[in-house]
């Protein structure tokens, strides 16, 4: 027997299901690439400036455009691996497949602990930020904001698609307001940190690795973004699409954060955790306009909620997915329960900081954002003879880059928490 026939009999590729809406309207490219960006942008907007405040601006900037490519590029891979499968599938069902349960196993936990992390993370966040908003209790604020958002993504895709698409839309106009009024106050001095005593920032590049590449942390998202689409080339242009207008994003907020406050600043930040209330308090402080002000407030709120919704509907589709609970108001509802309450209760019980948790979710995302799509794309190819169809770019060599890339990052982040690395404190 061939080694492809072989293969066709562990592949499931039984016809694939109609994943699109019942008034048979193709998704938009900008409806999908807006899921990705907005998977991508709170974790990024929030965690960049304070992560990358030892690198600075040009090696915050280099660092997070190597990361956008390797990212993009994983997220390729794993479209190619997932191309011979049925469209519901999931991580836990080709990785079982293709790798063999105990690296699935190993994938799995990783995919649930670093979601979870982020969702964790992002109704924390959402806490502190409507606390100062609206004068709500933090846990409180935190309740209902779980509640409101993650009915949308026990309704639908589309439904996440629509608030994607006006949250994004929300983002750049809140944050053009914003950014404009920081960069017309934008010192050069400042940003180029010529005003500094500590000349060193290449070094710090690596303790912030982990934030950059959570910050394309959207790879839990692929399956459900092919399964909306229905073909790997549309999915591909989506995620190329939504990690694209988050490296724009990321480029001009840097820009705009490191042009207005000193290097040293962000000393008092980074001692309270890195929590999100005391970088935008910081912030107001360095502008002259209460609009300006309130403009970057409604963006942060965007991006946490933007990301939450993001993070949330790949989790709730892996999910349902690894514990095979059906499409239905039944199985939509214990998918909702396994996927928001764990993080909502540790919100509650356990809030820490917002870097320190990103930081932690970075690490292990290189297992299911570098190491394992690269794992999978070699198995795929190896295992059939002729390969048609969708093909992530770079070749083996490409492979090669990413597993190195994802263990790079890991390792700087456990060589920082040991004081191996520089790690900046103001």
């Amino acid at each position: 027997m061939s080694k492809s026939s072989t293969a066709s009999k562990t592949l499931i590729d039984s016809g694939r299901p109609d994943p699109l809406p019942t008034d048979n309207r193709d998704p938009s490219l900008f409806g999908g690439a807006c899921i990705i960006a907005s998977v991508c942008v709170g974790a990024g907007m929030l965690g960049l400036p304070i992560a990358g405040a030892g690198a600075w601006t040009f090696w915050s900037i280099l660092t997070i455009i190597i990361t956008m490519l390797v990212m993009t590029v994983s997220g390729w891979m794993l479209l190619e691996a997932f191309k011979h499968y049925d469209l519901k599938v999931s991580f836990n069902s080709v990785t079982r497949d293709l790798l063999g349960r105990k690296v699935n196993v190993i994938n799995n936990i990783t995919v649930y602990f670093v979601a979870g992390i982020l969702l964790y993370a992002y109704i924390t966040s959402s806490g502190l930020v409507f606390h100062k908003l609206l004068g709500l209790n933090s846990k409180i604020a935190a309740i209902i904001f779980v509640l409101l958002f993650s009915a949308l993504i026990w309704h639908s895709t589309r439904a996440v698609d629509r608030i994607s698409v006006f949250l994004v839309t929300l983002m750049v106009l809140s944050f053009t307001y914003g950014v404009s009024g920081l960069a017309a106050s934008v010192d050069m001095a400042v940003l180029f940190d010529s005003l500094g005593t500590d000349d060193r920032y290449a070094p710090y590049a690596m303790a912030m690795l982990p934030v950059a590449l959570t910050s394309f942390g959207y790879h839990h998202s692929v399956s459900s973004i092919r399964a909306y689409y229905g073909d790997e080339s549309k999915a591909g242009y989506a995620i190329l699409g939504g990690t694209s207008i988050a490296l724009a994003l990321y480029v001009f907020w840097l820009i705009s954060i490191f042009g207005n406050l000193l290097r040293s600043d962000f000393g008092a930040v980074i001692a309270q955790d890195g929590n999100v209330d005391v970088l935008l308090n910081a912030l107001g402080s360095a502008t002259v306009s209460q609009n300006v002000t309130s403009a970057l407030n409604v963006f942060s709120m965007a991006a946490i909620i933007s990301s939450f919704v993001g993070v949330g509907l790949g989790l709730f589709d892996f999910l349902a997915d690894l514990f095979g609970f059906e499409d239905t108001s039944t199985g939509r509802t214990k998918s909702w329960l396994v996927t928001f309450i764990p993080p909502l209760l540790l919100s509650l019980l356990f809030p820490f900081g917002f870097v320190i948790a990103i930081g932690y979710a970075g690490a292990a995302a290189t297992v299911w954002a570098c190491i394992i799509p690269a794992l999978l794309v070699h198995k795929s190819r190896k295992r059939l003879e002729q390969d048609t169809g969708y093909k992530a770019p770079g070749g083996s060599v490409m492979i090669y880059l990413t597993v190195a890339f994802g263990v790079l990052t890991a390792a700087f982040h456990f060589l920082s928490m040991l004081g191996r690395v520089p790690v900046f404190n103001g």
